[in-house]
């Protein structure tokens, strides 16, 4: 299980701090780049780096977060997938083609 890593800052007189360099690493932030903080109802809040494609969506950032979190919080509750689940999934995909980036058509809604 990969180590817990944990950094603190100092906020100055006009509320600015400087990213730790471990948080830095971690993010592969570089001079310039752009954070974002998510902000949970128990106040706990979220430093990611904001990213660059305005074309992301939005819920997946936060959702990629909360399986983040829940992993570092609950690592127990992780689960090998079998060779012999992958293989059933393959089996009831078959040779069916999907194009993720195509635009969906009004009739498949």
């Amino acid at each position: 299980m990969p180590a817990t890593l944990e950094a603190e800052s100092t906020l100055t007189d006009r509320y600015q701090t400087t990213v730790p360099e471990t948080v830095r690493r971690a993010l592969r932030l570089r001079k310039r780049d752009k954070i974002q903080y998510v902000i949970r109802p128990s106040g706990e809040v979220v430093l990611t780096r904001a990213s660059d494609n305005d074309n992301d969506d939005p819920v997946l950032g936060q959702f990629l977060g909360f399986l983040a979190h829940d992993i570092a919080t609950h690592p127990g509750n992780l689960q090998w997938v079998s060779s012999d689940f992958v293989q059933r999934v393959q089996s009831l995909i078959g040779e069916v083609d999907v194009d993720l980036n195509a635009p969906l058509s009004e009739d498949d809604e």
